[in-house]
């Protein structure tokens, strides 16, 4: 048991293959570290090839030769059976969350834990009773044949299901509820940075449902190249993956040798377009957004775009709302940011600061490691003005707690540059008026976007990008439908 201020957890280290929790064949185990302490917090299961051979046979195998695929009421009582599970260690798992992954236990009141803990289950196990799973055409005389025609739908096999570090239970939780909904068979590969939420999602299963052996497996490992067999192994038949774009385009590129199916979920490089006619000192506040986490989402609106009419004003909005911005210690109720996830992370975003400042932004915030903390991998929240939207720090996602401000002309010149990007995951818009705001939202060629502070999220809502920030939904009925394959049958009687 693990005690901390949040809580006390018992993490799981073992991995779940075919119905049973195991070391890894080799006997390894890697380190699990504390973002906000630098220090070990334990160890988990080191997964080799041969271990995740063995994960993805049995949950071929579970697909091949049970009746998963096709019973839907069983499915049902075992998602059921899972949220129960999962609600009984609900602080377990916030205690867990804010140790591993370095998150504000604040942000698990939210999008870390408990949104998705509400419906990430429940929502896809009400669609196993609600869904069209078959529909029927209209008679056909195709070939001067009289046919009745139905189209069926059907799960696509076997998903290998690659989770990021940030959001690790979210993810897992928004991949496994439609994975599982629809009768599929999973191989989970959780990040090496956060191990402890997959596998505890692991015991749950094994120990609290009746999900038949090797229906779920996960299979934790230091090295990537352990969770690349799941792209190119044939018995495999969709990749699910959520984060980088860099890593979302090598999966493409290896999958296609077996025309591997893929849902991908990367980055994203959001813009706020603030009108000239909005409330300045209501709206800017909410930018703040890009520190919490300490900035690690890639839906996070990191480009702030201002008229520049305002943008002085608009200016020292954000300053003063960057510099009040409560960071440090996880386990502070009151802090928003944490740290990074590792000290790779935390050098990587500095990187970027010093790349802004290279090429002619003004740091007007932060920019550094905060000199009050000695321990941690913690980036101070920064800000950039005068950002030109051809710079790297408006371009790339740095992944970090940091603002990009940009000043625009007119109306045109925003959505210009909120579109000058090859993201397209998300983003926001504020004006005095709801219908222009609405207007121009409709311009931006994003997958979700908020419209005067409203906010998109839910089980039943497709999330992803447009360009490349990815293909295809998770979540909605077209996430639903992502795990599911459209058979076309025409038959006589």
């Amino acid at each position: 048991m693990i005690e901390t201020s949040v809580g006390s957890f018992s993490p799981e280290r073992r991995m779940l293959i075919d119905g049973k929790l195991v070391e890894a064949a080799s006997g390894k185990l890697f380190d699990n570290i504390n973002p906000a302490t630098e220090e070990v917090l334990g160890s988990v299961a080191d997964a080799g090839h041969e271990d995740m051979e063995q994960a993805i046979a049995s949950a071929r195998r579970a697909f091949d030769e049970t009746d998963w695929s096709t019973d839907h009421a069983f499915r049902r009582r075992c998602l059921e059976q899972l949220q129960e599970a999962l609600e009984s260690e609900r602080e377990q798992m916030r205690a867990e969350l804010v140790a591993e992954v370095g998150t504000p236990v604040r942000v698990t009141r939210g999008a870390q834990l408990d949104l998705p803990l509400e419906d990430a289950f429940r929502w896809p196990a009400e669609q196993i009773d609600q869904f069209a799973w078959e529909r029927q055409l209209a008679d056909g005389n195709a070939f001067g044949v009289a046919s009745k025609r139905k189209v069926v739908k059907e799960p696509q096999g076997v998903v290998g299901a690659v989770l990021p570090w940030n959001f690790p239970f979210e993810v897992a939780a928004n991949k496994l509820g439609p994975i599982l909904a629809t009768g599929n068979t999973v191989v989970v590969k959780p990040a090496p940075d956060t191990p402890w939420s997959a596998t505890r999602l692991g015991r749950l299963i094994a120990e609290h449902t009746d999900i038949p052996a090797g229906v779920v497996n996960i299979v934790p490992s230091s090295d990537h190249l352990v969770g690349e067999d799941l792209t190119l192994d044939p018995r495999v038949d969709l990749i699910s993956f959520t984060g980088s774009t860099v890593t979302g385009k090598r999966i493409m590129e290896k999958g296609a040798a077996t025309l591997k199916r893929v849902f991908l979920e990367l980055g994203g490089k959001s813009a706020m377009i603030v009108c000239e006619d909005a409330d300045l000192a209501a709206v800017l506040p909410a930018a703040g957004g890009v520190c919490t986490h300490a900035g690690q989402g890639c839906a996070m609106l990191t480009r702030v775009l201002l008229p520049r009419s305002r943008y002085a004003e608009g200016a020292e909005i954000l300053k003063s709302v960057m510099e009040n911005i409560r960071y440090g210690d996880p386990t502070d109720p009151n802090n928003v940011q944490g740290p990074q996830v590792s000290a790779k992370q935390r050098d990587r975003v500095l990187s970027y600061v010093k790349k802004g400042i290279d090429e002619g932004a003004t740091l007007a915030v932060g920019g550094g490691r905060p000199t009050h903390l000695d321990k941690g991998y913690f980036v101070e929240p920064t800000l950039f003005l005068d950002v030109d939207n051809s710079m790297t720090i408006a371009q790339e996602e740095i992944f970090g707690p940091v603002l990009a401000v940009i000043p625009y002309d007119d109306e045109e010149d925003a959505v210009r540059i909120a579109n000058d990007s090859s993201y397209g995951l998300s983003g926001a818009v504020h004006s005095a008026s709801a219908e222009r705001a609405m207007a121009i939202a409709r311009r931006i060629r994003t997958g979700s976007i908020s419209v005067n502070g409203g906010m998109w999220y839910g089980a039943d809502g497709p999330y992803g990008g447009y360009k490349s920030s990815g293909v295809g939904r998770q979540n909605g009925v077209e996430g639903f439908e992502t795990y599911l394959e459209t058979k076309l049958v025409g038959y006589i009687g």
